[in-house]
């Protein structure tokens, strides 16, 4: 099995499984409970909560644990906008963020926020021009992706702070970086980032447990109530098996940048070998991160292509896991033609990929080609 979707999701590092297992199995206590056993849990939450700041170069008690992306994008959007409302309700976004954030942005809408969505360029970029010209008075939050996930965009973070200066505004900062934590450098709070949301299982570790960077001093208005955990913006009993299983992924990320470097040449190599099919067409701008490369394979169908790649062993997708086979509307923002839209695949790559699978990838969509693009072509026989 070549695997290649891992933006959906990646396997879980062996340090991952060990950790859930002995805090399954050996130090099951909850960290409230004040006996040896609930003591041993806090410490272990202590030192995964340091493990993640220390990745974000951020204080431990900036870092909130949730069950993911999905759920830390809600606490910092819906966070910040009732949070200060009273000072505007205006919001700033793309066209081309995950759904957690365009759902959630939807939401306050229904609620009388008004929210500006950016238009992406043919390549997904946002303009530093178009933020600027977006950010008013009023506007409260600022919500951007740090790398796109369908096609690997990265979008100008440094921008939007600039912005928000400029304009003399209210609003906070959040940038999506499920896609972006474990692969490049960062550190939000010399970004000028409030808000900065990452998941486990996106870096090799359990799904299900995620975090929210809150900067210290950041209010955010809380939307679940119960005992207070996690600064009382995710209260209940937290999952120490996946906190644990998170933190030991965090600890067992490798050099991020001799990594990224060797994977653009896994990526160049299959840009390469994939250009020169008839009817490809690459999606992924040349300074997209190189963990992503999108494509479609004209005259195929994704689907099609997706259960023939399946059958050769090579995993790979249609586009986001949450779209669910809906035309994508990151590649439709950027204004692609249809037929792209309905072939288009994504590739992600993990430190678990080679240019073996790469030319395999780029091998096996050629004779789909041949063979499904004759088969579709075939006139059928009255």
């Amino acid at each position: 099995m070549i695997y290649l979707d891992n933006s959906a999701t990646t396997r879980p590092c062996a340090e991952a499984v060990e950790a859930i297992r002995r805090l399954l199995c050996e130090m099951w206590g909850n960290p409230s409970s004040l006996h040896a056993m609930g003591f041993a849990a806090e410490r272990e939450l202590a030192a995964a909560r340091q493990a993640v700041a220390a990745a974000l170069s951020a204080a431990p008690e900036e870092i909130v644990f949730t069950s993911g992306g999905t759920e830390s994008d809600n606490i910092a959007i819906l966070g910040a906008a009732y949070a200060r409302r009273k000072r505007g309700r205006h919001i700033v976004t793309t066209q081309i963020e995950h759904p957690a954030v365009l759902q959630t942005m939807a939401a306050l809408e229904q609620d009388g926020f008004e929210v500006t969505y950016l238009v992406p360029d043919g390549w997904g970029h946002i303009s530093p021009d178009a933020i600027r010209a977006a950010v008013r008075p009023d506007t409260i939050l600022v919500s951007l992706m740090a790398v796109n996930n369908e096609v690997g965009t990265r979008l100008p973070l440094g921008a939007a702070r600039a912005a928000v200066a400029e304009a003399g505004a209210p609003a906070l900062l959040h940038v999506d970086a499920v896609q972006a934590f474990g692969k490049i450098p960062l550190a939000p709070g010399r970004m000028g980032i409030d808000l900065l949301t990452v998941s486990g299982h996106k870096i090799h570790g359990p799904k299900g447990v995620g975090a929210l960077f809150v900067k210290k001093g950041t209010h955010l208005a809380p939307h679940v109530f119960g005992g207070g955990q996690e600064r009382g913006l995710r209260p209940g009993t937290e999952g120490m098996p996946l906190i644990a299983g998170f933190a030991a992924a965090v600890r067992a990320l490798p050099d991020l940048t001799q990594e990224e470097a060797r994977l653009r040449a896994v990526n160049e190599r299959l840009r390469r070998n994939l250009s020169a099919l008839p009817g490809v067409t690459i999606h992924s701008p040349e300074d997209a991160l190189p963990y992503i490369l999108s494509f479609s394979a004209c005259p195929v169908r994704a689907e099609t292509m997706l259960h023939f790649l399946s059958e050769k062993g090579i995993c790979v997708s249609s586009g986001s896991a949450c779209a669910k086979g809906k035309a994508s509307h990151v590649l439709t923002a950027m204004g692609l033609p249809r037929e792209q839209i309905d072939s288009s695949l994504r590739v992600s790559f993990s430190r678990e990929n080679t240019e073996q699978d790469a030319d395999a990838l780029a091998e096996a969509v050629a004779e789909g080609l041949r063979t499904l693009a004759a088969r579709r072509l075939k006139p059928r026989r009255g």
